[in-house]
Order: C-alpha cells, then sequence, then structure tokens
C-alpha cells in the first residue's frame, strides 16, 4: 500500500469509528526507508515530537504548538520505514486515567462506547484496539500506557527507565516518564522496541538493556499487595484462574513479600506532583505556547496558567508546589523518595527468588465515561498495580487476560508481568507464552 493511499484508507476508517482515537491525521508524502516497520502505518501520542507537525499534549496551552525537531522515538521510527499516520488523544499532559481530560475530545473504549479507554495513552490503545493502526506509542509515567493497553484488550510494554529515549517527550514527571509500546501481540511489540531501544546521547538518562534472555520459570505474586479492599472480586478471580493455567503449564508459582510496596501509589502521588510543579513552569505566556491578554506580568501569568491549563493539571501542581514548599519538603518528597528506594530493594529481593512478578493489570475493568470525574482518589486507585514498576524504574508488560461481562458488554482485562531492570527481554518471552497459554 502506498503512503498516499494508507492515508486515505485511514481517513475512511476514522469517518466510521466513534472512538474519537486521533486528534489529527498527517499529509504522508515522503516516502520511507525499508526497515523492521517498512510501511507500518503507526500513531503517536500527542505529548512526542515530530517535526512540523502540531504537538499539543491535548492541552490548550499548546494548542498552536507546532515541534520544532523530532523526539528519537520518531527518529528510529522513521529510519526503520515506519508510516506515522496521526497524532492520538491524551489526558492533558498525560495527567489521568481515562483519557477525559483531554482539552478537545473524550476517547471512547471501542469495546463499549459508553466507557473509558483509559489513560493517559488512550487514544493510543483504543486507536490500536479499532484496528486503525497496528501500532501505536504512547508514554508511561504510573502507568500510562499498561491500564489503557489493560482496558482496551490490547498489549502494553513499559520499559526499564532510560532503555527508551526521553529526548522529544514533552515532561510531565521526569524521573519516570518513559515512552511506550501498544500492539496487539508481544511479537509486535518486541519488532517497535529492537527499534527504539537504546542509548542516545540527547539523553543522558537512557541505556543498554541486557542482550542475555534467561528463561522465566518463578512467577512471584505479591498477595499483600493485590489482595486489598476495593480490587473487583471477578478481576481478581480471573487474576487467580489465570495464574493456576500458568502453573498447569509448568510454571512454579511462588508468593512473595516486597517490603512497603502498598506504600507505592501514595509515593507517586507525592513524587509526580512536584516533578509536574518543576516541569511546567515553563508554560508562563512569555517563552511559546497561549499567552493570555493582560496588563502586568503576575496577571499574564495567573491568566495564561488559569486559562491554559484544565482541572487536572492544575490540581497536580499545586500539590507538588505544597509538597516542595518550606517547611514540607523534608516531611513529603524526601521522605517519598527515600521510601521509594526501599521499594526497588525490596522488589531487588523478591527477584532473587523468582524470575519475574505478576499481578493484575488494573483493580477493574474500564470504568463508566464520567464515572470518576468528580473523585480523583478513586480515578488514581487504577493505577494501583502499576505504579510500583514506574517509582522502580522496572520493565513491566500488559496482556490481554480474559474478560469480565457488564451491562451485557465483554470488557477485556489484563495480565501483568514484572521484570528486573534491563531484563525487558524476558518479558517477550514471557508474554509471548503466555499469549498461547491464556
Amino acid at each position: 500500500m502506498n503512503n498516499s493511499l494508507l492515508t486515505k484508507t485511514l481517513k475512511q476508517k476514522l469517518e466510521k469509528s466513534e472512538t474519537d482515537a486521533f486528534l489529527e491525521i498527517f499529509d504522508i508524502r515522503e516516502p520511507r526507508d525499508t526497515g523492521a516497520l517498512s510501511g507500518v502505518a503507526t500513531a503517536i501520542k500527542d505529548n512526542i515530537l515530530y517535526k512540523g507537525h502540531h504537538a499539543s499534549a491535548s492541552s490548550k496551552i499548546l494548542e498552536n504548538y507546532v515541534a520544532p525537531y523530532s523526539s528519537t522515538v520518531v527518529e528510529r521510527l522513521l529510519g526503520a520505514g515506519a508510516v506515522i499516520v496521526g497524532r492520538t488523544n491524551m489526558d492533558e499532559f498525560a495527567m489521568g486515567s481515562s483519557t477525559e481530560n483531554s482539552a478537545y475530545k473524550k476517547t471512547k473504549n471501542p469495546h463499549d462506547l459508553t466507557r473509558v479507554p483509559g489513560g493517559s495513552s488512550g487514544g493510543s490503545a483504543a486507536a490500536v484496539a479499532e484496528g486503525l493502526v497496528p501500532l501505536a506509542f504512547g508514554t508511561d509515567t504510573g502507568g500510562s500506557v499498561r491500564q489503557p493497553a489493560a482496558f482496551c484488550g490490547v498489549v502494553g510494554f513499559k520499559p526499564s527507565y532510560g532503555a527508551i529515549s526521553r529526548y522529544g517527550l514533552i515532561a510531565m514527571g521526569s524521573s519516570l516518564d518513559q515512552a511506550g509500546i501498544i500492539t496487539t501481540s508481544v511479537q509486535e511489540a518486541l519488532t517497535a522496541f529492537n527499534v527504539v531501544r537504546g542509548k542516545d546521547v540527547y539523553d543522558s538518562t537512557s541505556i543498554n538493556i541486557d542482550e542475555e534472555v534467561k528463561p522465566v520459570r518463578t512467577i512471584g505474586i505479591p498477595r499483600a499487595l493485590i489482595e486489598k479492599e476495593g480490587i473487583d472480586f471477578d478481576v481478581l478471580e480471573n487474576f487467580n484462574r489465570t495464574i493456576d493455567t500458568l502453573a498447569s503449564q509448568g510454571y512454579a508459582i511462588q508468593d512473595v513479600d516486597i517490603k512497603h510496596v502498598e506504600k507505592s501509589l501514595a509515593i507517586y502521588y507525592i513524587v509526580m506532583p512536584a516533578e509536574v510543579s518543576s516541569n511546567l513552569a515553563r508554560y508562563d505566556g512569555v517563552r511559546y505556547g497561549f499567552s493570555a491578554e493582560a496588563d502586568t506580568l503576575f496577571e499574564l501569568y495567573s491568566k495564561t496558567r488559569g486559562e491554559g491549563f484544565g482541572d487536572e493539571v492544575r490540581r497536580r501542581i499545586m500539590l507538588g508546589t505544597y509538597v516542595l514548599s518550606s517547611g514540607y519538603a523534608d516531611a513529603y518528597y524526601r521522605k517519598a523518595q527515600a521510601l521509594r528506594g526501599v521499594i526497588r530493594e525490596g522488589f531487588d529481593t523478591a527477584f532473587g527468588a523468582v524470575d519475574v512478578i505478576a499481578t493484575p493489570t488494573t483493580p477493574s475493568p474500564a470504568f463508566k465515561i464520567g464515572e470518576r470525574t468528580s473523585d480523583p482518589l478513586a480515578m488514581y486507585l487504577a493505577d494501583i498495580f502499576t505504579v510500583p514498576a514506574s517509582i522502580t524504574g522496572l520493565p513491566a508488560i500488559s496482556i490481554p487476560a480474559g474478560t469480565v461481562k457488564r451491562e451485557g458488554k465483554a470488557l477485556p482485562l489484563g495480565l501483568q508481568f514484572i521484570a528486573p531492570y534491563k531484563k525487558d527481554l524476558s518479558l517477550f518471552t514471557l508474554g509471548q507464552d503466555s499469549e498461547k497459554i491464556i
């Protein structure tokens, strides 16, 4: 399929789609080199820069921003022959678990249009689940690739921190942000990962992962984390049934105790807003982006940020400013960072006994649009199983694992595997085997 025909076909698909996954379809004309992704239609989240194209992070404050350079992810995709066909909807500045916080559209779940696709990479997950593209890239700060992948019944992969360059990603929480991959199969995710991974001179935190792939034989289950109040009964039942199936195929299952892992969500919602507060200070109405009419400098800052940012972004900026303020930084931020290290050590200890750790990807199936918008704490709980891998920088993958019935609709569930740092490739081996088993 030539590029112009590909774009025309995608536009025809979008006209029939009701998910509102895309913000913009790119007009593809330039030829592509051959490579591992030659001719593969690929979508990118609205916070991944592609030179000459809009990148708004689904925020009014960047509504007309055009990227002056391309991210390393985009450069490597283009170098492998991928055809980047458009940008996908997201929660504003990647802050949210439902893609309801976009300044432009609310993306819907292809399995039930009354439900959310997850977030913040909900547009990317919905686009893959709907069949609009076979490959999409998102970003994962606390679960923003894995959680929507689970809600939409597709594969979502977050690498070890640094395994994919962050150069050219619009920052949210810099010690947490990672580009991630959404596809319909584990093999496709591996192909894409091999294209974009590796060190980058433009990102000092980038790393090379271990190339050695050891067979996964033992799977650890953190019962203290997953058997908590607030987890849907049928989600837990499905998880246990899936683990039993893996055990019947020869995997050894072992309960593990990860010290303080149950505090991961609380730590995340201290560290992440603090970094948000710092990163989003650059949007002041002076340097770039939206600028409100004002008579004084203070009024310019106030009106620009008040009108340009949505409710959730303002909420997290205020929370982050508070935990970093004089008299509170020691009590909150530094204590959270210290405990973050303790949890990382807990994972290291657990990995001395097991090869990977498994949890449900989410505590519930996709919830209704509007169901949790008035209750931020209930919304934040959607990330309870994905956040531990994020705050520790560990690689994790979500694969489809059964469904549950809600109002006559079969809603997808996800199974998450977490591997030791730099052992990303073991997740693909296990993931491909698990696809056949479950």
